[in-house]
């Protein structure tokens, strides 16, 4: 039997600013929406002031800045008393280590070094710390001789400015500042020297989240340890995991937390890049959700545009900037800048496990283990791959520390076509990145086929890890640095998109809806996330571009002589982005500037700050404000793609709420969610006005609201949807695509889900443009319908969409007898 599945979530941020108790409060709110369950951002003790709590601290508590367990005791009896399910969060890759003195098991580590009782909890490389965990932290490097400026001794503590470390029993008295440093477990080294010195595992490239080894059972255990009691207690009935693509064995780890939870509904947050599955012996109902977002937005994406939008991406093009061949060249060029960048550290560790697991010559030229590594056997003679032990002279194999095996696998890892494999599954992944990195590198050819062997064995230790980094290097290489750089239309750079991929027709959108349906038909999806890069309607308004291509770029080249930034990529990207978010404030739109360019890299950088730049940057973004020919420019172009972008929100949330799978409606955007990336999607929801609104829709006699920036007409879309999802439950089980007839039967998506019709409009410009619906009719198998949006009642048997559609663009049909 399968475990209960949401029909809906509601996602809620918990924070230190609304917590558990708030949650408590916004129970009967999200039940008069609609949603079915209520879907709580990770609750464990974290670092102070973490806005998203993915720096879990403390495994064994709920964070009391967030409510504690007394809050989650009444967030979630309120949720019981209102019939909701209950779905939270999980972070079992890592800890926060911002901060030592607060995370436990860190600070221990720090203290004890390898007699630590949590040394295995942690993925530290001692042997090249010699045997201390490095700490990217100094200011500079330090001098052979020289005090540290910054560094005391107080008490039992090392202090480094306000960073605080432990020391080891019995050194406090070992001498200076920096001869007590020497006698401890870590080493505090320059913080530029983490990209290729560090020697512990990391969530990405962020040196404050270490690694844990979760597949080890005892760490499973205590990192679960609350997360147990939830399902124990009944207090959560599943769970969504961040990043199981960080685990050593995410299979493993899914069977056993299916244990843990009594086989409750789990969810993963996996990005499947283009039509890739997921590993189906896995125990989980699906993923979150991106790989359904990406389809609901491209077919709402003229792909007429295309070609314009392509001609104004070259016209933007320098000879410094040349515009790449595809989106696939450009992440093979981000993709090895990270490797050779801020994951260098990741890189040079897989080839100390090649060493360590015999598959090169050990550091002293001989093998590591005794016996005819690898790459000494294949790299210097005649052998192909999988031959062993012969056909090398002394000269021409490899060492542990030749520069060849990291430039091979950092290419590896480059060419990798998804974000990891699950060996023995993904082999044929490994085998097509080796295909495409000699294609690229000639000259690593034979260094590719000498490593291919043990990178390709479930058992090698370096193979388990190269598993563990190749999403690192995809997810950054592509969602934070290629989607700032490829920016012919915005909307479409979201996280587990391909923005090579245009649009999307209406049969292939259906022919996507149905395989969901068949293979993971409770699998989440979402439309805005705490991650995404654009909020859905600012999406929505961006996709009207394609439809405007001339316009658009008629009205970049205005704005860009009237704010020149000397970037034409950049501004594209900027100006796309003020576009779409408008109406934005100075302060959220400069704040996104700052991230975008630095995240882009090209002129300017996170740790390469182009002073003169950014100063012309923000000066682009105070014209919006203080310019009045700027604004009048900026204010005609809004003014074309408004109510369009409107129509494409209310189109886009509709079909997200009724096609297949467990729909989730990210925290307020039930009204217009116009954010940027992270920490933009993270502001405070004003639930005051959200209630209000709803109470007023669903007030007697209440008229039907106009689509404006009230966004009203969201909010009644929205709960409508819900509430027929949620109070018909032998409704939305089956999928069939419904084709319109008529002239402008291309504008129109529907499917009918067992007697309930969702009819979505497509590309309004082009709709209006031709004159409207014209005699654009559909026809559903019930007799008699009703519109759950307006309330109106049709004939079923040819439905004229001049008619059903003159309110809304979007309709929502069930059998008038039973609605």
């Amino acid at each position: 039997m399968s475990a209960p599945a949401p029909k809906s979530t509601y996602r809620l941020q918990i924070t230190s600013s609304f917590t558990l108790d708030d949650a408590a409060e916004t129970a009967g709110y999200i039940h008069e929406l609609g949603a079915d369950w209520v879907y709580f951002s990770p609750l464990l003790k974290a670092e102070k002031g973490s806005d998203h709590g993915y720096d879990v601290i403390d495994h064994s508590q709920i964070d009391p800045d967030r409510g504690g367990s007394s809050g989650l005791d009444a967030a979630v009896a309120a949720a019981r008393s209102h019939g909701l399910g209950v779905l939270i969060d999980i972070v079992p890759n890592h800890v926060g280590v911002a901060t030592p003195t607060i995370s436990a098991w860190w600070w221990d580590l720090l203290k004890h070094g390898r007699d630590s009782a949590y040394a295995s909890y942690f993925d530290v490389d001692w042997e090249f710390g010699q045997g201390k965990v490095r700490i990217p932290v100094l200011g500079s490097a330090p001098v052979a001789g020289e005090e540290i400026e910054g560094l005391e001794v107080v008490g039992d503590e090392l202090h480094y400015y306000d960073n605080h470390y432990p020391l080891a029993p019995g050194t406090a008295s070992a001498g200076t500042a920096t001869e007590v440093l020497a006698q401890q477990n870590y080493e505090l080294m320059d913080w530029r020297r983490a990209d290729d010195a560090l020697n512990y595992r990391r969530f990405f490239a962020v040196n404050s989240l270490a690694g844990i080894r979760v597949e080890e059972q005892v760490v499973f255990d205590d990192s679960h340890v609350e997360i147990a009691r939830w399902f124990r207690e009944g207090l959560a009935d599943g769970l969504r995991v961040d990043h199981p693509d960080g685990l050593r064995d995410p299979g493993t780890y899914l069977d056993r937390l299916a244990e843990l939870t009594g086989h409750s509904y789990v969810l993963v947050e996996k990005i499947l890049e283009g039509r890739e599955q997921l590993p189906p012996e896995w125990a989980t109902a699906g993923t979150t959700g991106y790989d359904a977002l990406a389809d609901f937005d491209r077919v709402l994406v003229d792909p007429d545009g295309q070609s314009a939008l392509d001609a104004l991406d070259h016209d933007l093009a320098t000879e410094d900037r040349p515009v790449p061949a595809s989106f696939e060249a450009l992440i093979h060029t981000t993709k090895r800048g990270i490797a050779d960048g801020i994951l260098r550290s990741e890189v040079l560790r897989l080839q100390r496990d090649l060493v360590a697991s015999g598959a090169l010559d050990g550091p002293d030229g001989g093998d590591a283990d005794g016996a005819a590594g690898a790459v000494g056997a294949l790299v210097g003679g005649a052998a192909g791959p999988g031959a062993a032990g012969t056909g090398a002279s002394g000269t021409d194999r490899l060492a542990a520390t030749d520069p060849e095996v990291a430039d091979a696998i950092a290419e590896l890892l480059t060419c990798f076509p998804v974000y990891r494999s699950y060996l023995p599954l993904g082999h044929d992944q490994l085998e097509a990145a080796a295909t495409l990195a000699r294609e690229h590198r000639p000259d690593l050819a034979r260094v590719i086929d000498a490593i291919l062997p043990a990178l390709g064995d479930a058992a090698n230790e370096a193979a388990k890890r190269f598993q563990q980094t190749s999403g690192m290097v995809m997810a950054k290489g592509v969602e934070d640095t290629a989607f700032y750089r490829y920016n012919r239309l915005t909307s479409l750079n979201e996280v587990g998109a391909d923005p090579g991929e245009f649009a999307v027709s209406v049969p292939e959108f259906h022919k996507r809806q149905v395989a969901r349906l068949r293979s993971y038909p409770n699998a989440m999806t979402t439309l805005s996330t705490h991650d995404t890069k654009r909020g859905e309607d600012t999406r929505a308004r961006i996709s009207v571009i394609s439809e405007l291509p001339a316009e658009w770029a008629s009205t970049l080249r205005q704005l860009r002589t009237l704010a020149p930034l000397g970037d034409a990529q950049l501004e594209n990207l900027l100006w796309q982005a003020i576009v779409g978010a408008w109406p934005a404030s100075r302060e959220r739109l400069h704040a996104y500037a700052e991230k975008a360019s630095r995240e882009a890299g090209d002129s300017t950088g996170w740790l390469d700050v182009n002073e003169a730049f950014e100063e012309r940057m923000h000066a682009l973004v105070d014209s919006v404000f203080d310019n009045a020919a700027v604004q009048a420019v900026l204010a005609g172009f809004i003014a074309k793609v408004e109510q369009p972008g409107w129509s494409n929100s209310l189109s886009l949330k509709l079909l997200q709420l009724t096609a297949p799978g467990s729909p989730d409606v990210y925290q307020g955007s039930e009204l217009w969610e116009t954010s940027l990336v992270d920490p933009d999607n993270r502001r405070p929801v004003d639930y005051a006005v959200r209630r209000s609104l709803l109470a007023a829709l669903d007030a007697p006699s209440a008229p039907l609201p106009a689509i404006d920036a009230t966004a009203a007409a969201k909010l009644l879309v929205t709960s409508r949807a819900l509430r027929l999802k949620r109070d018909r439950p032998g409704l939305f089980q089956g999928y069939r695509p419904l084709r319109a007839e008529g002239s402008a039967a291309s504008h129109v998506v529907a499917f009918d889900r067992d007697t309930a019709v969702t009819v979505a409009t497509r590309l309004p410009v082009g709709l209006a443009a031709r004159g409207g619906w014209g005699d654009t009719t559909l026809s559903v198998d019930t007799a008699r319908v009703v519109d759950v949006i307006t309330g109106r009642t049709f004939d079923g048997s040819s439905l004229l969409l001049s008619e059903l559609l003159s309110e809304y663009p979007v309709a929502l049909l069930a059998p008038a007898t039973e609605a």
